[in-house]
């Protein structure tokens, strides 16, 4: 079985594809790990700027790195 790359609570980069073109990329946190029928596992993020949710594949998501509040 694969595992999550990205853990609960991790701020992550989401960069959204063109199909997502109204979805703000940018900084956001991990709510939850979920998952999937494929090999890109998908995750429940939260944006860190409006709190709007959305489940994203793990393929858009990078790891944020330095310090961040």
């Amino acid at each position: 079985m694969t595992k999550h790359k990205f853990a609960v609570g991790q701020m992550v980069d989401f960069s959204p594809s063109p199909a997502d073109a109204n979805a703000p990329r940018g900084k956001y946190k991990v709510e939850r790990q979920m998952p999937s029928e494929t090999k890109d596992l998908q995750y429940r993020i939260k944006n860190a700027e409006d709190g709007h949710e959305r489940v994203v594949p793990e393929s858009r998501l990078q790891a944020r790195t330095g310090v961040f509040g």
